[in-house]
């Protein structure tokens, strides 16, 4: 029997659904529908003659074939990337100082990070994953070559919105807020750019409410949302499994949007135009 060749978009697909926990997810960061990409694993198990994935649960978990090509998938990707980067004349050494906001150290920053290492070994990253205010400063001193902020942009020409997220009230998955009773936050300290927009939005709908619980860590507030202490408000990225999004039958206001920014230093060096470009490519969510 002749050999099957394997499509280099399918293996990526592949990887990065096992990377972030399923097809939905992958569907997401790589603007496709998630028939699109169940289509794509129904042809690589065709194309491999095996079946590749297996019911667990709710979900889908890979076989001992699966395995297998998963681990040869992301080997020929490694060797894609180098080959399409040395093939680009592109050698970075050098040093980069990235931020990002605590909503994406957990899920998405690891696979960024990992993507940008395997193609340019030699370029030192330093990564900071803060709360918005805390880079905001350091971008201000100096300290940061490139950051992901919360917001609008800092009033300076090399920070641009490069997404536009709804806003949305997040806690344990059927949570109802009692009409009468105070609304329980589970909130940072100001500064804070998710705070005042749901206290408006409570305010406008003549809600109540308390404040529950503060934390200086977005960990914190997931613990106390789960734990039932209180509902919090962010964006659906990096929303733990353990939470869901409120919606309108949970007797809570509608939200408005919020911006997310990319700041970039004034001329930057290869290595950080290059992270830079790897960063809007991985970013999740629609401009």
């Amino acid at each position: 029997m002749p050999l099957a060749n394997l499509d280099m978009d399918v293996l990526r697909t592949l990887a990065v659904a096992m990377d972030l926990g399923g097809f939905a997810k992958a569907a997401d960061r790589l603007g496709r529908s998630q028939s699109a990409v169940s289509l794509q694993m129904r042809k690589l198990e065709d194309r491999v003659g095996r079946a590749l994935f297996r019911r667990q649960g709710r979900g889908l978990a890979l076989t001992d074939a699966g395995d297998v090509v998963l681990g040869y998938a992301r080997r020929i990707l490694e060797l894609n990337d180098q080959a399409v980067a040395a093939a680009r004349g592109v050698s970075l050494d050098g040093s980069v100082r990235f931020g990002v906001p605590q909503d994406f150290g957990d899920t998405w920053l690891p696979g960024v990070l990992a993507r940008f290492t395997r193609v340019h070994p030699s370029v030192l990253l330093e990564a900071r994953v803060d709360r918005t205010h805390k880079l905001v400063e350091r971008v201000a001193r100096g300290g940061l070559d490139l950051a992901l902020l919360w917001g609008s942009p800092p009033p300076r020409a090399d920070a641009v919105v490069v997404r536009k997220l709804p806003m949305a009230w997040v806690g344990r998955k059927g949570h109802l807020c009692a009409p009468g009773e105070p609304v329980p936050l589970a909130l940072f300290e100001s500064p804070c750019v998710f705070r005042q927009p749901g206290i408006e939005a409570l305010e406008k709908a003549k809600r109540s409410w308390r404040l529950a619980f503060t934390s200086p860590s977005l960990s914190g507030l997931w613990a106390a949302a789960a734990a039932g202490l209180g509902v919090t408000i962010r964006t659906a990225l990096g929303l733990p499994s353990s939470l869901a999004i409120l919606d309108k039958s949970s007797g809570l206001p509608k939200l408005p949007h919020t911006e997310l920014s990319l700041y970039a230093k004034a001329n930057p060096s290869p290595a950080v135009a290059r992270l830079r470009e790897i960063l809007l490519d991985e970013l999740p969510g629609a401009a």
